[in-house]
């Protein structure tokens, strides 16, 4: 059974940090592209950031230089560091893991106030 496992959302002030975790078991994590997209209220579900299996990264402009996805394939964990959050970055924020087949988690709540 596959399943992947966010961590670390919260509710942090405009200007500070948070560090998302994602935890993955069943699959075997060094073989999957991971990223983090975010969903927030009334709006369609975005990409953050990626990674593939080799580490090159992505980065959607609007988190680029705030934000940076790793992976660590001996935790079969990804990351996301999030400094210098803005409002606009409150979000559900769901792991992805893409192979052939694509497989989510559950979701974590970022709230970040003004």
């Amino acid at each position: 059974q596959v399943q992947l496992v966010e961590s670390g959302g919260g509710l942090v002030q405009a200007g500070g940090s948070l560090r998302l975790s994602c935890e993955a078991s069943g699959i075997r994590f060094s073989m999957y592209d991971m990223g983090w997209y975010r969903q927030a209220p009334g709006k369609q579900r975005e990409l953050v950031a990626t990674i593939t299996t080799g580490g090159s990264t992505n980065y959607a402009d609007s988190v680029k230089g705030r934000f940076t996805i790793s992976r660590d394939n001996a935790k079969s964990t990804v990351y996301l560091q999030m400094n210098s959050l803005k409002p606009e970055d409150t979000a559900v924020y769901y792991c992805h893991a893409r192979l052939i087949i694509m497989y989510w988690g559950q979701g974590t709540q970022v709230t970040v106030s003004s």
